[in-house]
This record gives structure tokens, sequence and C-alpha cells, in this order.
């Protein structure tokens, strides 16, 4: 049975890293292991859905969180959060690493689809099955600002519930919305936004952006020419609506500009599994004895019966 109705897909390791940062590490199993990020990502979930109801529910993985292409495109591409010791890991403090297998095995005894890509990061995963979906309305929920560029309105809604400031400040985001945030054009709203990262750069994923220019121009120049493609044009053949400030640092920084778009934009076609065969939202545990030996075992009290709550209502 295909099931329709709002789709909700969930960027999990934002909210179990969220959940870990959020709660004392004193949150202990009776064996002394520190489930705060479990208990965490257990109330944070139970609070999305009891709250916007969603009718299908998929909950988003990274397979790798620094996949080679975008490396390829910029080496610099998150390297500074390449551990010294382990130099293909990503620096995961080790109180969360063991509580990850934890909440992948309550999200599997309570039937809540995963969903992942190898190769691929949780964007690619959210922005693959957000376009997917030609006919109901989705809802990302997500820290990472890079997600913005996934809005639309047509064929079906996307909008993203952005959760950076803490669930409790969630703000809503359609192209609407986004375009008076940042001053983008509300036609092309997600893909400006694509294209003013690239020019504004992001430091937190060694995106140098070009120096000197800011969010604020990187929107106005994105919106007044069209198009990042566009705008480069114009630096190429001396537009005068173009500074002879700003035109000499974009093509000083062509190099970048011409890799950068690659690791921002969040793709669309990744080899996306599903570790099960539909995203309906369970109203009761696949597993329900399991279920309870993981809320016992783990000393999860009071957010999993929250979940099992939020999941029925």
């Amino acid at each position: 049975m295909i099931v329709t109705g709002r789709l909700m897909l969930i960027d999990a390791a934002g909210l179990w890293f969220r959940s870990y940062y959020a709660l004392p590490e004193s949150l202990t199993a009776p064996d002394g292991t520190p489930v705060n990020a479990v208990r965490g990502f257990c109330d944070m979930l139970a609070k999305l859905v009891g709250e916007r109801h969603p009718d299908r529910l998929v909950a988003c993985l990274d397979n790798d969180w620094r996949p080679q292409f975008r490396v390829d495109a910029l080496p610099s591409y998150k390297t500074h959060r390449v551990a010294v010791e382990e130099p293909e890991a990503e620096e995961v403090p080790d109180t969360l690493s063991p509580q990850i297998p934890i909440i992948l095995e309550v999200l599997e005894a309570f039937g809540i689809t995963t969903a992942e890509a190898e190769g691929f990061e949780a964007d690619d995963v959210i922005g693959t099955l957000a376009t997917r979906e030609q006919h109901d309305p989705v809802e990302v929920i997500t820290g990472d600002r890079d997600l913005f560029q996934l809005v639309r309105d047509e064929p079906a809604p996307v909008r993203v519930i952005y959760i950076g400031a803490g669930l409790s400040k969630a703000q809503d985001y359609g192209p609407g919305e986004l375009a008076e945030r940042y001053g983008l054009s509300p036609e092309r709203a997600g893909e400006d936004y694509a294209e003013m990262a690239v020019l504004r750069g992001d430091p937190s994923d060694g995106l140098p952006g070009v120096a000197g220019i800011g969010e604020k121009t990187a929107a106005k120049l994105v919106t007044e020419f069209g198009s990042l493609d566009a705008l480069l044009a114009a630096a190429d053949n001396a537009d005068t609506r173009l500074t002879p400030r700003n035109r000499a640092k974009l093509v000083e920084t062509r190099d970048y500009l011409a890799a950068a778009p690659a690791v921002v934009r969040v793709v669309r076609d990744a080899p996306v599994t599903m570790d099960r065969a539909g995203d309906e939202r369970p109203r009761t545990p696949t597993d329900t004895e399991r279920v309870s030996r993981l809320q016992q075992r783990w000393n999860l009290g009071g957010s999993v019966d929250r979940l099992l709550a939020a999941l029925a209502g």
C-alpha cells in the first residue's frame, strides 16, 4: 500500500548532535553509559511529531560526512573537522559515538524509516527525497542552513523547519520567507540561496567564499544579475554594473567559484536506500518488546514514553 500525506525528513545527525550538547552527560544507563543524546533525540522527535503531525517520516543519515566528490572539487572542504589521530574520521565526542548505535536501534524498534546513500551526506539524502516528492508537502527538519536551497512551491511544496536556535525557536521557511529574510528573488529563492552561499562562503565547512563579499552583497549580486553564471560572465566582460572592486575580487577567485557550486549544491539524485519498504509514520512500534528492552537497558524512561504517545497521537 502506498501511503500519501505530509512527509517529514529529519537530519538525524543534526538532532543527535544538538541533543548531546543540550543535555548533561550525567544522564546515564545503569552501566554508566551516557545516554543524553539518546534521550534528547527521542524527546525532540516526540515534540516534532506531536506538534507537526506528519503522515510520513524518514530519519536521514550521513553515509559519508565528507564525500570524496566534494573533497575533489574543493580540498579544503571540512578539513578543520578531521581528527588528527584518525585522518579519515570526523571529530565526534567520545561519549557521543557509542550513543549513535543506540539511537539507530531505537528507530528500528519503533519502525521509523531511515535512509542513506553510499558516499553521500544526509543533506543529499534529504535533497533527493524532497526532489522525488511530486504530490505531498515536505517538511525538512534541520539546523543546517545549506538545506534552505531546497525550498519550493511546486510541484509539491518543500519547506525547511530551521532549528539552528533550538526547537522552541524553530523557523519555518518557504520560498517567500527565505526571499524576505535574505533579500532574494521569490521565484528562485532556493537557487539564489545556494549561489549566495558560494559567494559568502562558510568557514565551518571550509568554504572561503569571496573575500570582501558578505551575505548582503552576495544576495544583491545574485539577484541583480539573475544567477551566479550571469554574474561571472559580467565580471569577465567588465560589466559596468559591477564596481571595479567587486569585479576584481570575482576574477581573482574564479577557480574557487568554478569549484564551489559542486560542494554547496545539494545532490538531488543520490542513490538513496531505505531500511524498509515504506515511509509511513508508525502509530505503534514494529517491535514493542524490543522498545521496552531498550527503554529499560538504557534508562530511557519518559523519553521513550513521550515518543510512543506522539507517534500514536
